[in-house]
């Protein structure tokens, strides 16, 4: 099958946005997908929207009507680019899946957009994935060297390579045999001419969710793209979990071998939105127990509790609960901003904490205040906060952060910047203390980052139930990309060419 139409955005030479704040955690992906609906396309693009907090460098959408395939990838957020009933009318079809971005592997322009899409021997294969392959680059060289042609710099496409090298006859047992080859964390939605396919990685590091509406079947990354349409939440996707949709229902199974989940344990400090449901976990109840958690491991007199919002607010209203601290609106979010702020001159940038917030002078002036937030990475930004609180009149500033501290990079979708440029790696608490210029510093504990997610002996001597790497350094796969390794290039071009059913 061919793709019939493929509208390409204005800005497809636009490699770059200029952000606003650099100092946050990159959101990962989000994927959604649903199949047999007259109006998916409109459902499709409405859950992207309810993803959106996941990734907004870009968007896209592709639809099939069983015969054709059809496409619309634009850089930019959801509603810029898909409110419009002309670019809707254009994605016809009954089953469609679409992506939002937010680049971790590379650069960001249009042809980087998923879903990705590929004609092969059995048709057309569209592909949408959130996460990253730690062994996509080492696969890629061993690729290239055969004969392929890559026509992005996604790690995404690594997978649609594989799959058209293997000499299974069914798309499925191909797709399946691609990722017997990809390390990593993935959660992939595929869509052929006759077929939706979820599949989630061995160790579940990223997540993906199964709901209906009106008898058709529907993955999402969250339960909240569900919600934002109506849609029942039925499951989970389990790890390594293989699910295949089609005009006859819905099939399960797991090719894989089995292994104990360890999802991404950022999902509930600050990926997921507030109101999605996780690992059968209340996102926002659990954030609320982390400042609860925190509360009881590092407390301080104070006069009020203040979020740093929005990401802060969950964990500090159980802060304030259980330190019997009153909780205030002492920093004061401006929401116009907008994603793409430019900041043409120094002058400008150095106000560009203020552009977003402003210190509720009112209230924090001659009072002692406990700043919450839910991370912090290189803490520029951090610094900038205690500084405007200082200027507003506060006398003491404490701050407290909801997570324990980031000394390790992510490989598997998170944007961290490397190790050397991370804050809690390169210096002491109480080094981190002065550098931020608060009174006081904590942070949460990893065993009581556990306890609060209801692991009441804090992290397992054995196998940990989450994806904790950036704070314990223990990575649940091999790093090929990152460390090397001088077999595997041969090994994975023999594997995918010579060794499909081994």
């Amino acid at each position: 099958m061919k793709v019939s139409q493929f509208n390409l955005s204005p800005l497809d030479e636009q490699e770059e946005f200029v952000s606003s704040d650099a100092d946050r955690l990159g959101e990962e992906c989000g994927v959604f997908g649903i199949f047999g609906h007259p109006d998916a396309a409109t459902m499709t693009t409405l859950g992207l929207h309810a993803l959106q907090h996941r990734g907004q460098e870009a968007a896209g959408v592709v639809s099939s009507d069983g015969k054709q395939f059809f496409a619309e990838r634009r850089m930019g957020l959801v509603s810029e680019n898909f409110t419009k009933p002309s670019v809707i009318n254009r994605l016809t079809g009954g089953n469609a899946v679409g992506h939002v971005r937010y680049s971790t592997t590379g650069e960001t322009i249009l042809r980087n957009v998923q879903p990705l899409f590929a004609d092969l021997a059995g048709g057309g294969f569209a592909l949408a994935h959130n996460g990253n392959l730690t062994n996509a680059l080492s696969l890629r060289k061993s690729l290239e060297k055969s004969g392929a042609i890559f026509q992005s710099t996604s790690d995404t496409e690594t997978i649609l390579h594989l799959v058209a090298r293997s000499d299974k006859s069914k798309t499925v047992d191909r797709f399946v045999d691609a990722l017997n080859h990809v390390e990593g964390a993935y959660a992939l939605v595929g869509l052929t001419n006759k077929k939706m396919i979820g599949v989630r990685d061995p160790l579940g590091i990223r997540p993906l969710v199964l709901g209906q509406l009106d008898g058709c079947y529907i993955l999402a990354s969250e339960t909240c793209a569900l919600d934002i349409i109506g849609a029942s939440f039925i499951r989970e996707i389990e790890n390594g979990e293989v699910v295949v949709v089609t005009d006859d229902g819905i099939q399960s199974f797991h090719p894989f071998p089995r292994k104990k989940e360890r999802l991404c344990i950022f999902e509930y400090i600050y990926f997921a939105r507030p109101d999605s449901v996780v690992g059968g976990h209340s996102v926002y109840e659990c954030r609320k127990s982390f400042g609860r958690q925190l509360a009881n491991e590092s407390r301080v007199d104070a006069d009020m509790v203040i979020p740093v919002p929005d990401s802060g607010v969950p964990a500090a209203i159980g802060f304030a609960e259980e330190a019997g601290v009153p909780f205030e609106l002492g920093i004061i979010r401006n929401h116009y901003i907008g994603r793409t702020f430019i900041e043409p001159k120094q002058s400008i940038r150095s106000f560009s904490v203020k552009l977003k917030h402003n210190a509720n002078r009112a209230l924090v002036g001659g009072k002692k205040i406990i700043l919450v937030d839910d991370s912090i990475v290189r803490g520029t930004t951090s610094v900038k906060i205690v500084q405007m609180m200082r200027e507003a009149g506060a006398v003491e500033v404490h701050f407290r952060i909801a997570a324990p501290p980031i000394t390790h990079p992510d490989f598997y979708g998170i944007d961290t910047p490397s190790q050397d440029q991370l804050l809690a790696a390169q210096k002491s608490l109480e080094d981190m203390c002065e550098y931020l210029g608060a009174d006081s510093l904590s942070f949460l504990s990893v065993d009581g980052l556990y306890r609060a997610l209801g692991h009441s002996g804090g992290r397992d001597s054995g196998v940990p139930q989450y994806t904790d790497h950036c704070f314990t350094g223990d990575y649940p796969t091999r790093l090929v990309d990152e460390h090397g390794d001088e077999d595997f290039g041969q090994l994975s071009l023999l594997t995918v060419t010579e060794a499909h059913d081994h």
